[in-house]
């Protein structure tokens, strides 16, 4: 999963992203821009277009305006996911899509499709070359359930995995497609603390291996302790975009969240980094 490129350099970049659906506009003007080799978190309270801005970035949605450069490339308002998937970006959901009835290897060898070059040809002739590929994409996956902490036997069907398993299913699923970019959409929601911490870990390892890394979560300590830098969404803005102790202090971001002026805010002991804020307690999702 390592990387040639420059670190620190730009690796996606946003430009004036709009959306609207029905006259109700859920983004306007959003430009952001993720650098090489960090952790990048994207945090807002529900309805902010966190998730609206994720399925634009992957392909999902059309933007209605501006445009994104991801690797050097430069795409309009949209482009179709398989597009850029193949250009290295990969992500998960909230609600976790997995083959439920496809065991574990299964799932992962699915996302190494996008990397092999037999087609029809080799699959009717199952010639040397498509069997060594084949050879090849099954190494892979062991070696990418292993590498996410996944110690089942293969052939454990994905729906008999534990909660906590199948969202790194998933991840195992996404960086077997060869990424640049992982986008997480809530990897931890549902998870204990225990889970929480072991995919830090995990996550961590993913950067340094030489993948970025976009991360959405409302649990908003794990985004403070985890990300490079922070950009926060509200009411389909963006409000700020810094690292994680200028984020903590800022004022349209103590407002966004607490509904109260900063200076109120400073005489409350509750904290933003260990606030529990309704939309954690409540588990909705934007």
């Amino acid at each position: 999963m390592m990387t040639s490129a420059k670190p620190h350099a730009p690796l996606l970049e946003l430009s004036d992203i709009g959306k609207s659906f029905g006259g109700l506009s859920a983004l306007s003007d959003i430009s952001l821009h993720i650098r090489r080799g960090e952790i990048y978190g994207l945090i807002g309270p529900n309805g902010a277009g966190k998730t609206t801005l994720f399925n634009i970035l992957t392909g999902l949605y059309r933007a209605d305006g501006g445009r994104f450069t991801f690797d050097n490339t430069e795409y309009g308002g949209h482009c179709k996911s398989h597009t850029l998937a193949r250009a290295g970006i990969a992500r998960t959901f909230q609600n976790i899509r997995l083959f439920s009835n496809m065991t574990a290897l299964e799932n992962v060898m699915v996302g190494r499709h996008l990397r092999t070059r037999s087609g029809i040809w080799g699959a009717l002739t199952r010639n040397a070359a498509t069997r060594a590929e084949e050879r090849e994409t099954l190494q892979r996956a062991r070696e990418l359930l292993s590498y996410v902490g996944i110690n089942r036997p293969h052939q454990t069907l994905a729906k008999n995995l534990s909660y906590g398993e199948q969202r790194r299913l998933e991840i195992a699923r996404a960086l077997a497609t060869d990424p640049k970019l992982i986008a997480l959409d809530e990897p931890v929601a549902g998870m204990n603390s225990t889970e929480t911490d072991s995919l830090k870990k995990l996550l961590r390892d993913i950067r340094a291996g030489g993948t970025t890394v976009l991360i959405i979560e409302h649990d908003v300590k794990l985004i403070l302790s985890l990300c490079d830098r922070v950009a926060v969404l509200d009411q389909g803005k963006k409000i700020a975009e810094d690292t994680p102790d200028q984020i903590k202090c800022n004022s349209a971001v103590i407002s966004a969240y607490f509904g109260i002026e900063p200076a109120a805010y400073e005489q409350n002991s509750t904290k933003l980094p260990t606030a529990r804020l309704p939309d954690q307690a409540n588990h909705d999702h934007p």
